[in-house]
């Protein structure tokens, strides 16, 4: 039943004083006064003061705003910032960063935008300050919403900067979709400005040096807007980036490894995209690795252990590597972005010396130099490697871009010149593609009280915590935020549900993730989009399959049942 705002205020305001449980009273659906047709769903009220804030939803009408139309995601994230912005203490809702991302925040239903939010109801020590929360609820809350949404003035303003930030959307969406039929896996515009802030701050870096691409090297593409965008195109194929320290080499592949995200205006790298299915690749000592064929780089171990369903809880360097890119393939990558300065030595390059002092037969591993160009030309897989402190890519990269000051040179021809007249030592067999795997059916664990465990969560941007483990996700340096880390701990929980033993994860995934697409975030729960039993869907962002594969892969207790194909 729907209660008006006025019986809201009432009740709020009659509980002050009392202990902070009968908070409980005020779940429910209620009108929200202000917002013409507006609801207002206090869907989980907290039991205490220190507990995590209420979570909360408003819909408002379609017709009660100042635009009509489908929503772009590009659009519901401007939505998302202005309410973010007019929030004050005691509101809250996920904020987007520097990336455009689809989140639950700010979603359009059929008939009404819903906004997902939080809200701290306010206490003193355990006791209810019931005024302040009517107040905070029925006047505050209103008209934050009239000012973000434009309900009541200023739908002109708005209504432009709506158009702009679709227009933005279509562009960056026709870039990053002419890549492939350009021949490229990336493109940077002129203009853009590739360093950030700080370590800690993904803003734009204050009066750094634009970006300006080579001429031999520059591409230029008519975009929906009408602008023209003149840029460096990266090559499909081997590409290598080199220069001295400090001159942008990992500037600019960081710039890639966003680049398969939109971003916001003003971020300077709006024009900056990468092909959608890159992964970048790293070591990462130490992690679990499942059932994964990692024999094209390392194979004939002196143990004698097969390496075609490679399992280990304790990874060395190399090895994560291997693992990584031959998971990374598995979930549909074509790009592979690499930075020497975090990648395993023995995984990238093998020099000559030490090919004449250890004999190939003597070498489980094969190094990406002898796997790169067969990636590409077997497979179609491009590379992109940054390197200062070896040659060895020099000899097998069809493309060479030099960094200087921040200011990239076209140096395959002089590049070409240095290669080394011994030719680098071909891979020793061919390589084999990753079949799917296929994870067993999970049985429900109970705690040693018999209960259920709690389904997995998110622990900021780096870690799920799964029951009594933690998926360590540092390596997965493509994460944007925790709410799409907090996303694929929600999908982990409905992928084990789902899993049959027969169905490869991969093809799981993409399913959950289209689900989404179609149907919304209530399709993790079962609950029809758009109904009022619906909950609020926690902070959660759309994530990528490769990244949801990453998370499973890294999870210690991932049971197969085994490959298809093998």
């Amino acid at each position: 039943m729907r209660c008006s705002m006025g019986t809201l205020f009432q009740r709020l305001s009659s509980l002050d004083g009392k202990g902070y449980g009968a908070y409980k009273s005020i779940a429910g659906r209620h009108a929200l006064e202000g917002v013409p047709g507006a609801e207002l769903f206090l869907d989980k009220v907290q039991s205490d003061p220190f507990a995590p804030a209420s979570l909360s939803r408003v819909r408002v009408p379609l017709a009660a705003l100042p635009f009509s139309g489908s929503l772009s995601t590009h659009q519901r994230d401007l939505l998302n910032r202005r309410i973010a912005g007019e929030f004050c203490h005691g509101l809250a809702i996920d904020c987007p960063g520097q990336q455009v991302l689809s989140r639950a925040a700010v979603t359009q239903l059929d008939d009404a935008l819903q906004i997902c939010f939080e809200v701290q109801l306010p206490a003193r020590g355990r006791r209810i300050r019931g005024r302040e929360a009517a107040q905070l609820l029925c006047t505050t809350l209103p008209r934050a919403l009239d000012r973000a949404l434009c309900i009541t003035a200023g739908g002109d303003a708005l209504r432009a900067e709506l158009e702009a930030a679709a227009a933005l959307g279509r562009d960056q969406t026709a870039l990053r979709g002419a890549l492939a039929g350009a021949g490229l896996v990336a493109f940077i515009a002129d203009g853009s400005i590739l360093p950030r802030q700080a370590g800690n701050s993904d803003e734009p870096k204050s009066h750094a040096i634009p970006f300006v691409a080579p001429e031999s090297l520059a591409h230029e593409f008519t975009l929906p807007s009408g602008r023209t965008a003149r840029g460096m195109g990266i090559p499909q194929g081997v590409t290598l980036i080199v220069g001295g320290g400090y001159h942008g080499k990992s500037t600019l592949l960081s710039a890639l490894v966003t680049g398969v995200y939109d971003h916001v205006a003003g971020d300077g790298r709006e024009l900056v995209v990468a092909d959608p299915t890159a992964v970048a690749l790293r070591a990462e000592d130490g992690r679990a690795i499942t059932g994964v064929d990692i024999s094209p780089f390392i194979n004939g171990l002196p143990s004698g252990e097969r390496t075609t369903s490679f399992s280990t809880t304790n990874a060395s360097g190399s090895t994560s590597q291997s693992a990584a890119l031959m998971e990374a393939l598995e979930a549909g990558a074509h790009t592979l972005l690499i930075d020497e300065d975090t990648s395993a030595t023995n995984f990238m390059i093998r020099d000559e010396r030490m090919r004449r002092l250890v004999p190939a037969d003597r070498e489980p591993i094969t190094p990406l130099v002898d796997r790169a160009r067969e990636l590409w030309c077997d497979h179609g897989i491009s590379t992109v490697v940054v390197a200062g402190g070896s040659g060895a890519f020099i000899d097998i990269a069809d493309t060479v871009i030099a960094m200087d000051a921040y200011t990239p040179h076209d140096a395959t021809t002089q590049a070409q010149q240095l290669i080394n007249t011994t030719p680098t030592a071909p891979a020793l067999t061919p390589m084999t593609w990753p079949a799917p795997r296929v994870a067993a059916r999970v049985r429900t664990q109970r705690d040693q009280r018999g209960r259920t465990p709690k389904l997995p969560r998110a622990r900021g941007i780096d870690t799920i915590q799964h029951g009594r483990d933690d998926i360590d996700l540092r390596a997965i340096s493509q994460l944007a935020c925790s709410s799409q880390t907090q996303a694929i701990a929600r999908i982990i929980a409905t992928l084990e549900k789902r899993a049959d033993g027969h169905t490869p994860m991969i093809t799981l995934v993409n399913d959950v993730l289209a689900e989404i697409q179609t149907h919304g975030w209530a399709a993790l729960s079962g609950q029809r989009a758009g109904s009022h039993a619906e909950r609020h869907p926690g902070r959660v962002a759309m994530p990528r399959p490769q990244e949801v594969m990453a998370a499973l892969n890294r999870y210690r207790r991932l049971s197969l049942v085994g490959s298809l194909g093998a």
